[in-house]
């Protein structure tokens, strides 16, 4: 009874279609319990020195960036803390490092701006509500298994999102920088603003800011080894407590609290909020996965690192929800912080967890000092940074490479600089989806013949002569919906430029997707081929596209045999189905390998293509009865081979007459009204034009040879080689 149970419940499991989508979310929570019991303590000394180097950098950055968003400098550490140790324990990557980041947190102070006033208890509470959303929105991705969806946002939308938001956080800071009070909403009226009372500039805070930016500079291109922010607050924070500028008007941080990140307060149940952040949750969260799987790839291209991006959403997400539920606001993987994680030698999440746990720790000793930290010098730090966040290689190459990726970072930079940042963000990876759908929508779809060596088909010339029956296409890409349009309509003018191709040859091996669309496609061809009395020939078909056609009878419509094997598709195609009469006395083009065998034209006289006639049309004999006729008595019938004398000389009836098919157009064969006459030829397409011809001239009886000297051989019946 026990084993009976057991089976039913591993048969659910396996039948089960929910169960099968919810089976894998249990892995995803237990991503702490791998990562401890495989951890290697030979690599405890780096990730400790790692996390070390990232709390050097982590501290100052925690606060600048907490200031961009007009966020308390506490929230940018709470954020800082919870963000690593939580994305590390729950993410896949073992460098990646999450907390607070320059563009994340512009994108926020842009999402809250336009509901709430900057600062105010409100706008505080909604941060910790951003955050919260976005990470449910990221854990569901995750949990979802949507992580393949950020391949489909470009690159592009990064850097342009990234140069425009370096240009604002810096236009913005500006004012602090010189020690000017303003409003403004946008980055013309900081311009603005800024030109307007340069004159009030506060002369002190102006020389802590610049010096702060100068100290930065000279430490990055002499001491690069140091941390040149922290050295610089640090210095700046000692000039106004030992000057007393902090009493002279120079704007300062205050003491923070030196606590455990606190629980928030948020209004879980507040629709109308939820409603008014879900843009901006959206722009953040999509803006952050896109960042942190960008920066995931980058890092594990050099550390052969295999990344799971469904468990880093999960990551990514829960360190939003617990940012958001203690006091932070959204955070993601941050560019700099990852590669000096990276470059100090990390070699698993544990490395991040001890930058959070650094920063704690420092939470506890040194933040009585920030009463004397200036504004001015976080200014400076964010300017600092804000200049390197603009990657000029990078967008370079961009520039010269895809027009596609070039438009989508412009329009992503423009929108970031003058319209909502959000807004910006989200059209900005609108527009990859339709850069996306209109590359898949317009395949390659082009006539193919083979090299000179005829092993490898290549693309045809446009004056490149192809052979007048057999017109064969390659198609690179899907045949779904939004294809299907642009492959037909290529194929349909690749016909009417040929209209004499009446069988068309489509290699499919770059199609991995078909869909209904695609079918309906192909029928169409199908229709043409067969209107102009050839027909439609598949090869190289994927597996799931050949399913797919044996699931809507397409395979069974269109017939086995007209899927052709890639190594014998010409071969078949060459002996059984193109009229050789057309290869022999019109064409010169020789585009194959089989055509190169054929016999030399000797006669002058064209002859016309005319269309195949019917078995009803033209009487039919078979190899065995020919022979009992001719071998038993009953020989009063003309046997005519229609062949080239070459082919005749290599294998033909005892009783036949050699006379090729020019011959009987120009009249050089004579016959009598009622004499029956036998017409062979290979494989009985020839013989069919000539009993075209004697029929046109009265002959009626005339009778070809079923299958013609293939059918003979084949019947083990007896040729006559001439020698």
């Amino acid at each position: 009874m026990e084993i009976a149970t057991n089976i039913s419940w591993k048969q659910l499991a396996v039948n089960n279609p929910l169960w099968e989508n919810l089976k894998h979310i249990p892995s995803y929570g237990l991503q702490p319990v791998r990562l401890f019991q495989e951890y290697d303590r030979g690599n405890l000394r780096s990730d400790v020195i790692a996390g070390l180097t990232i709390a050097v950098i982590l501290l100052p950055q925690a606060i600048a960036f907490a200031l961009i968003a007009e966020l308390p400098p506490q929230m940018g550490l709470y954020a800082a803390i919870l963000g690593a140790i939580i994305g590390a324990l729950w993410g896949s990557s073992h460098q990646i490092h999450t907390g607070p980041t320059n563009a994340i947190s512009l994108l926020v102070l842009s999402t809250l701006t336009t509901t709430f006033v900057a600062g105010s208890a409100e706008f505080i509470i909604a941060a910790g509500m951003l955050a919260l959303m976005v990470g449910v929105f990221q854990l569901v991705m995750g949990l979802a298994r949507l992580g393949m969806v950020v391949n489909f946002v470009s690159h592009s939308v990064i850097v342009g999102f990234s140069s425009g938001a370096a240009i604002l956080i810096a236009v913005n800071q500006i004012r602090r920088l010189l020690g000017l009070e303003f409003s403004s909403h946008n980055m013309l009226e900081t311009l603005q603003g800024v030109a307007t009372n340069l004159l009030y500039t506060h002369w002190q805070t102006a020389a802590l800011g610049v010096g702060t930016i100068i100290l930065i500079s000279a430490l990055k291109k002499w001491a690069a080894k140091l941390p040149g922010p922290l050295i610089a607050m640090i210095v700046a924070s000692g000039v106004v407590y030992l000057l007393g500028l902090d009493k002279q008007g120079v704007d300062v941080i205050g003491p923070l609290p030196a606590s455990l990140p606190p629980l928030a307060k948020l209004p879980f149940f507040d629709l109308d909020l939820i409603a008014r952040l879900s843009t901006g949750a959206l722009a953040v969260g999509a803006i952050g996965l896109v960042e942190t799987t960008a920066i995931a790839r980058s890092i594990a291209a050099q550390t052969g690192q295999r990344l799971h991006s469904n468990q880093e959403f999960v990551g990514q997400g829960l360190a939003n929800i617990a940012a958001g539920l203690f006091s932070g606001y959204p955070c993601a993987g941050s560019f700099s912080r990852s590669a000096v994680n990276f470059k100090a030698g990390a070699k698993t999440p544990v490395s991040a967890i001890f930058s959070g746990a650094f920063v704690l720790v420092a939470l506890f000793t040194v933040a009585p000092l920030a009463a004397f930290l200036p504004r001015t010098a976080l200014a400076g730090v964010l300017i600092v940074t804000a200049y390197g966040m603009i990657d000029k290689a990078e967008i370079g190459r961009i520039w010269q490479g895809s027009r596609g990726d070039a438009l989508i970072m412009v329009v992503t930079f423009a929108g970031t600089l003058f319209l909502h940042i959000e807004f910006a963000v989200l059209a900005g990876i609108f527009l990859s989806f339709v850069v996306y759908i209109m590359k898949t929508s317009v395949p390659r779809v082009y006539p193919v013949l083979p090299d000179r060596n005829f092993k490898h088909f290549i693309q045809q010339e446009p004056d490149q002569p192809s052979c007048p029956q057999l017109g064969i296409i390659k198609i690179s890409g899907d045949l779904y919906f939004g294809a299907v349009t642009h492959v037909e309509e290529t194929i349909r003018h690749h016909l009417t430029q040929h209209p004499n191709q009446r069988f068309l040859l489509l290699r499919m091996q770059g199609a991995n997707h078909i869909d209904f669309s695609g079918i309906h496609m192909l029928e169409a061809v199908r229709r043409m081929c067969r209107e102009r009395g050839g027909d439609l020939y598949l090869m190289k078909i994927q597996k799931p596209v050949l399913a797919f056609m044996h699931a809507t009878d397409f395979y069974e419509e269109l017939g086995a045999d007209h899927f052709l094997d890639e190594d014998q598709a010409i071969d078949y195609l060459f002996y059984k189905i193109i009229d050789p009469a057309v290869c022999i006395y019109e064409c010169n083009t020789r585009a194959f390998a089989e055509c190169q065998n054929l016999p030399q034209r000797s006669y002058e006289s064209q002859i016309p293509l005319y269309a195949e006639g019917t078995p009803d049309e033209v009487a039919n004999i078979s190899a065995q009865d020919l022979w009992h006729q001719l071998y038993q008595g009953q020989n009063g019938r003309v046997v005519i081979d229609v062949r080239e004398p070459r082919e005749y000389r290599a294998g033909h009836i005892q009783q036949a007459q050699l006379m090729p098919l020019p011959a009987i157009l120009t009249d050089l064969l004579t016959l009598t009204d009622n004499e029956e006459v036998v017409l062979v030829c290979r494989s009985g397409r020839r013989s069919l034009r000539a009993a075209q011809i004697l029929k046109n001239r009265g002959h009626q009886n005339v009778t070809i040879l079923q299958g013609g000297m293939l059918a003979w051989e084949a019947a083990g019946l007896l040729a006559v080689v001439d020698i």
